[in-house]
């Protein structure tokens, strides 16, 4: 029997399936259907904060679409005429939220996924959820010069869904740090408008302490200033900070920054004209 859902534990294996997991999300609030594309664990960025195990840089491996949708079926199944959620969640979160596709790494990278976000769509529509549960795509943004990729953010946009966009942080130093690649604000920036405008989308960001630090204010400064040179686009920005243990090399220099210092920060975003939903 899967463990009890909780927030502090996103396993791949809750469900023991391949390639969808429940979780209790904080941010989507209630419990997220998330489909794994990465499960060879490989990702095109490698974040300080990962809690992937055993990650590795590439892209997701061939797709197995008919078992990707017998199992997405065979969940919902259970999940809305079972007793999956009544055993699994905690009160106050037995509501399917979404079908987020997140997983062990950039799920984009997979060269079917416009086929997997009809096939989630599809079966919303089955089992008469479409009303209720959103399709979402949690990304790195990093390949949206793909035509594939632009091809499946338009189908979950095309359907109500949403797009939550990876942005930890604003210089070139800053991100080559945290998420252990190396790209321009303006790569960046434009990769955030071109998503907006298939799909709403809201600008996802962790904020954390390294080696006790918080991001310093030359930093904070460089993200502001990437994020409000695309506020006429996005939704708003969603701002939290570590929940569960970094699986990474350098998990031990990382901890999370409390409430207040979260909200300090939210506030200052919210100052130039963005929503913001601060998750601590």
């Amino acid at each position: 029997m899967p463990a009890t859902l909780s927030i502090n534990d996103h396993s791949r294996n809750s469900a023991g399936m391949k390639y969808v997991y429940p979780v209790i999300s904080r941010r989507a609030g209630g419990v997220s259907v998330g489909i794994n594309l990465n499960t060879n664990n490989a990702c095109n960025w490698a974040c300080l904060y990962c809690q992937v195990p055993n990650l590795t840089r590439g892209t997701a491996p061939e797709i197995d679409l008919r078992l990707l949708e017998s199992e997405l079926r065979l969940f919902l199944t259970n999940a809305t005429s079972g007793d999956f959620l009544l055993r699994n969640a905690p009160a106050g979160a037995r509501t399917l939220v979404d079908i987020a596709f997140s997983g062990n790494g950039e799920p984009t990278s997979a060269s079917v996924f416009p086929e997997a976000v009809s096939i989630a769509g599809r079966a919303l529509d089955d089992f008469g959820l479409s009303a209720t549960v959103r399709l979402r795509l949690i990304t790195n943004g990093s390949l949206l010069h793909r035509a594939y990729v632009r091809e499946g953010i338009a189908r979950i946009g095309e359907r109500g869904g949403e797009v939550w966009f990876k942005i930890d942080r604003g210089s070139q130093t800053g991100v080559r740090l945290v998420n252990g690649i190396t790209t321009t604000p303006e790569k960046t920036r434009k990769a955030l408008i071109a998503c907006a405008k298939l799909a709403p989308t809201w600008v996802q960001t962790c904020f954390f302490a390294i080696d006790g630090q918080s991001i310093d204010e030359q930093e904070f400064q460089a993200y502001l200033e990437l994020v409000t040179s695309a506020k006429n686009e996005i939704r708003g920005v969603l701002l939290y900070s570590l929940a569960r243990p970094s699986l990474q090399p350098a998990a031990e220099r990382l901890s999370a920054l409390n409430a207040e210092s979260l909200s300090a920060y939210a506030r200052r975003i919210a100052e130039t004209g963005i929503e913001v939903i601060a998750t601590p």
